[in-house]
């Protein structure tokens, strides 16, 4: 009797949601972070941006965007297989998504990207991998990808050094309500990644994706202000905070 090949396969559907709840784990404001974001998309360049999704993991901006704006198109950017491979088979057959496999570290990133120029630059929770001279580095390399008017968009951890009474009293806090919610089932981000190395398609890439980071990359959270001034060094007109949580802020650079 002939042999059966059989290939491994897997639900990239419900690996997209399986993220999204890990991450609100963290972030229970996540979704009201990305409405900002886009409503700042829709007021700066219209509903049918061309958009670079920067450190793009699952493609959970990705998502939003063309939910919301069917005409736009996105170039997501990332160095993870793992959340590549979840990305790539969740928007398989979109033609207005192209994803990159590039490192943001290393200065000629752009050079792989299919559009020299973009009307907006998105990016949420992954800057922080990043220490503050290459992510100074970066952020020089935006300023030259965003148009005149256009805009990059960076929702992360930006710690405000000064205030340590308020920023210790709401860790606890936000602590406290994620142990009640892991306690309900939720999962956390080692669960997380332990259940991707069990899955059959996602072994292989989890374990590159270890081989490249380790558990967590050794980067930084500088505050808002710190990202505003930086970012009016390397070229963009001005720079605020659009959105805060107790935690997190959405900061809007304009070119």
């Amino acid at each position: 009797m002939a042999d059966t090949e059989t290939t491994a396969t897997t639900d990239w559907r419900a690996w997209q949601e399986s993220w999204d709840r890990q991450q609100e784990w963290y972030m229970p404001d996540r979704e009201e972070r990305f409405r900002i974001m886009l409503d700042m998309v829709e007021a700066f360049v219209g509903t049918e941006p061309r958009v670079l999704d920067l450190a793009c993991g699952t493609g959970s901006i990705t998502a939003r965007l063309l939910d919301r704006f069917p005409g736009a198109t996105s170039t997501g950017v990332d160095l993870d297989p793992a959340l590549l491979a979840i990305a790539r088979g969740t928007f398989a057959g979109d033609d207005r998504v192209t994803f990159v496999e590039a490192d943001l570290k290393d200065p000629g990133w752009p050079a792989r990207l299919p559009h020299d120029v973009y009307d907006a630059v998105l990016t949420a929770t992954a800057l922080h991998w990043l220490r503050k001279d290459p992510l100074e580095g970066l952020y020089g390399r935006l300023a030259e990808l965003v148009r005149h008017g256009g805009v990059f968009m960076n929702a992360d951890h930006m710690i405000d050094d000064t205030t340590p009474r308020i920023n210790a009293a709401e860790s606890a806090l936000r602590h406290l309500r994620m142990d009640q919610a892991m306690r309900g089932g939720a999962l956390d981000w080692a669960e997380w990644w332990r259940l991707a190395a069990e899955d059959p398609v996602l072994a292989a890439p989890t374990a590159r994706r270890f081989e490249i980071y380790g558990a967590h990359a050794d980067g930084e959270t500088p505050s808002a202000a710190w990202h505003a001034r930086v970012l009016g060094e390397k070229g963009f007109a001005e720079a605020r905070p659009v959105w805060c949580s107790p935690s997190d802020t959405l900061l809007l650079a304009l070119k």
